[in-house]
C-alpha cells in the first residue's frame, strides 16, 4: 500500500510540474491572471485566460506591453494566453532571437502552450517578430505587425535621427546590440526584415500590418511598403494590410480589433503547409 501511495504521490507531482503554472509574482492585469518573472536575466510577463481554450493558443507580443492592447483582451477574452519578454534595446538582434528561442522553449516545452504563437510587433517591434520567424518558420501561426520596423536603415538610420537626439540614442544602441564597428556597416548590413522574406513564404505564414500613411517616424514606402512589394514579386500571397488614411505612426492598432480577431482565428484554422 505504501508502494502504491508513493507511486500516486509521484505522479501528481509531475502532473503539478507540467500543467501551466508560472512563476513569479501573481497580480491582475484588466481583469486576468497576471505573471512576472525573471527568465534568464530578462523581465518575463504572463497573463492567463479565466479558461484556456483548446490547445492554449497564444499571443506572443514583442515590445510596449500594455500599449494599444485591444487585440491581447479580445484573445484573452477568447482563451489565448498573452506572453512577453524583454529585449528592450535589443532591437531584433542575434543575441534577441536567441533569447526568443530560449522563452519558447519555456513556454512550449514546459508550459504546454501551442507550437505556433501569433507573433504581436508594433514600432520596433516588428524588427524582433521577423528576425525570430524568418529562423522559426514553422513554429508561427501568424504575424500581425503595427506600423512595424522593417528596415533599421529607415528607422532608426534614418536621416531624422540627426536632428531628433531620441532616434540617434536608438541607433547608438542599435549598433551597440548588432556589435557594429560603424554606422556604414550597419547601413551595408543585410540581414534586415525586408531582406528576409523567403522564409515566410515557403511557409505560407499569413501576415497582417496595419499602418499608418502619414506616418512620419517609420514611414510606410520604407518599410511595409518596401516588404510588401517585395513579398509580392515573390510570389507571396498571404499578406493583408490596412493603411489608415492619413495616419501617422500613433495611434497603434484598431479602435475595434474584429479584422485582427478574424485573421488570427483563420490563421490557427489553417492547416499546416
Amino acid at each position: 500500500m505504501r508502494s502504491l501511495t508513493l507511486v500516486f504521490l509521484l505522479a501528481l507531482s509531475l502532473v503539478v510540474r507540467s500543467d501551466d503554472s508560472f512563476p513569479g509574482d501573481a497580480s491582475q492585469w484588466h481583469g486576468f491572471k497576471r505573471h512576472d518573472f525573471e527568465f534568464k536575466g530578462r523581465k518575463g510577463i504572463i497573463v492567463q485566460p479565466q479558461q484556456a481554450a483548446d490547445q492554449k493558443p497564444w499571443i506572443w507580443r514583442a515590445r510596449f506591453f500594455g500599449h494599444e492592447p485591444q487585440l491581447d483582451l479580445a484573445l484573452l477574452n477568447r482563451g489565448f494566453h498573452l506572453a512577453y519578454i524583454d529585449t528592450v534595446d535589443l532591437f531584433g538582434s542575434p543575441s534577441a532571437v536567441g533569447i526568443w528561442n530560449s522563452y519558447y522553449h519555456f513556454l512550449v516545452g514546459e508550459k504546454g502552450l501551442h507550437a505556433k504563437p501569433i507573433l504581436e510587433g508594433m514600432s520596433r517591434g516588428g524588427l524582433m517578430i521577423y528576425n525570430w520567424a524568418v529562423q522559426n518558420p514553422t513554429r508561427v501561426s501568424g504575424i500581425y505587425a503595427d506600423a512595424p520596423v522593417l528596415d533599421f536603415r529607415s528607422w532608426p538610420g534614418g536621416g531624422r535621427r540627426f536632428s531628433h537626439p531620441g532616434q540617434q540614442e536608438a541607433w547608438t544602441k542599435l549598433l551597440n546590440a548588432y556589435g557594429f564597428e560603424s554606422d556604414q556597416q550597419a547601413l551595408e548590413y543585410r540581414g534586415n526584415p525586408v531582406d528576409q522574406i523567403r522564409p515566410l513564404i515557403d511557409q505560407e505564414v499569413p501576415l497582417f500590418h496595419v499602418c499608418g500613411e502619414a506616418d512620419q517616424v517609420v514611414p510606410y514606402s520604407d518599410n511595409t511598403g518596401r516588404f510588401k512589394h517585395r513579398y509580392q514579386q515573390l510570389g507571396g500571397r498571404w499578406f493583408q494590410e490596412i493603411v489608415k488614411p492619413q495616419g501617422g505612426h500613433h495611434p497603434h492598432s484598431l479602435p475595434d480589433p474584429g479584422p485582427l480577431v478574424e485573421f488570427v482565428l483563420t490563421c490557427l484554422k489553417a492547416p499546416s503547409p
